[in-house]
């Protein structure tokens, strides 16, 4: 890997640390050659401290290790993005990134329909809302809807539409993601048995 140390008069580069596992950015800092040279040796990340003038392996106080993962340079060769598995919270200050989030999973827009469907179940008007008036029926109900729609969207897939078989998909997953409710789970459960079974 060719990374351009020389470009800036300082012999830095900016280092961008990156969960491996969210995706989530935790922090930026900064890296000279003799930087980068110990984080691949030692595997945890270590960086140059323009505040103390000299190198400075993150965890070296705190404990709360950025072990790496793998380092990527970007297209000018000046900027590195890193891939970690962090132990513990990541800023100093003991949040999990220094944008003071959380460094959890997120699935996009089907994250944000779990929100959806949580809201509904817990304050909507059964009347009102199909979602609420689902879950006062019961798990039984909620189960019972998960399999017909698994029906409906194994017959789509054996025909030629692929129109109504990805609608009957939607549908499948849409009362898949109230089941899991109905259990007490999420997404983020499903996801780490699956990080369990990848190993």
């Amino acid at each position: 890997m060719k990374i351009d140390f020389d470009k800036n008069n300082d012999g830095l580069v900016p280092a961008i640390i990156q969960d491996a596992t969210t995706k989530n950015v935790l922090m930026l800092g900064y890296m000279n050659a003799e930087a980068f040279a110990k984080t691949e040796e030692t595997k945890n990340v270590t960086f140059y401290s323009r505040s103390k003038k000299r190198l400075w392996t993150k965890g070296e106080e705190s404990g709360n290790f950025l072990k790496l993962v793998a380092i990527k340079n970007d297209c000018d060769n000046d900027s590195l993005l890193v891939s970690v598995n962090p132990i513990g919270p990541t800023c100093h200050t003991g949040t999990d990134t220094c944008w003071s989030e959380k460094n959890t999973s997120n699935f996009g827009f089907l994250s944000e329909l779990e929100s959806v469907i949580e809201q509904r179940r817990t304050s909507s008007d059964s009347s009102k809302s199909y979602v609420a008036s689902l879950f006062e029926k019961g798990i039984n109900k909620i189960a019972q809807k998960v399999g017909e729609e698994a029906v409906e969207t194994v017959i789509e897939a054996m025909d030629a539409n692929d129109e109504l078989f990805l609608y009957e998909s939607a549908d499948l997953l849409f009362h898949y993601l109230m089941l899991l409710q109905a259990k007490g789970f999420t997404l983020k459960d499903i996801e780490a048995e699956l990080l369990k079974r990848h190993k």
